[in-house]
């Protein structure tokens, strides 16, 4: 998967200490990428936006 040009955001509701984050990019058009802050050259997933969608509703409801 091309993640070139991804836009890499943490959640607002990360601190700001730098601590272990997600990060999330939702700007490439069929794909949303999800990688691990500390390790922002290490291996990426990658969801459909319907999946990601589903996980992050899956989520909200806890």
């Amino acid at each position: 998967m091309d993640l070139t040009g991804a836009r890499w955001r943490k959640s607002t509701k990360s601190g700001g200490n730098g601590g272990d984050c997600v990060e999330v990019a939702d700007n490439l058009p069929g794909v949303v990428g999800v990688r691990d802050s500390k390790d922002p050259l290490g291996p990426t997933l990658a969801f459909g936006p319907a999946a990601w969608r589903a996980f992050i509703g899956s989520t909200r409801r806890r």
